[in-house]
């Protein structure tokens, strides 16, 4: 058995791009636009893990209320500096839900509301203004 991708539903593509390859550094690997079935998959992967993608589904004519997306679990991406990483998405104008004050591990979540953990790769020691920060919202 080979892991292919996880698929979560999105409501905006521009938004779910710029959370997800600006912010992130996932790349799209590949398109496809289905007109007939009027909705667009784009697939995404990390350069370390090319064949562990995300399926990004945009419904074109979706009114669907996705809800608060906890039904959905997380995603997890390993990190080399999670420091850096939760202030990269900070000045983006995401909020860190659960800062890393551990050193290791915190949690941001997707323009769709998909809870995304950051997990340092290795052991930081703790630092501020992540040290002191206190949780914002659910994740």
């Amino acid at each position: 058995m080979k892991y292919l991708h996880t698929m979560v539903r999105v409501r905006d593509v521009a938004a779910s791009l710029r959370f997800y390859c600006e912010g992130l550094g996932l790349r799209e690997t590949r398109r496809m636009e289905n007109e007939a079935g009027r909705f667009t998959l784009i697939f995404l992967a990390a350069a370390e893990s090319p064949d562990a993608e995300i399926e990004l589904t945009w419904n074109w004519d979706a009114n669907e209320d996705y809800g608060s997306a906890r039904n959905f679990g997380h995603l997890a991406f390993r990190v080399a500096d999670i420091y850096a990483s939760c202030q990269h998405l900070l000045d983006m104008g995401y909020t860190i839900n659960r800062p890393p004050r551990d050193g290791h591990m915190a949690f941001v979540r997707s323009p769709d509301l998909i809870s995304v953990e950051l997990l340092q790769d290795g052991q930081l020691p703790p630092q501020e203004p992540w040290a002191s920060m206190p949780n914002t919202g659910a994740w």
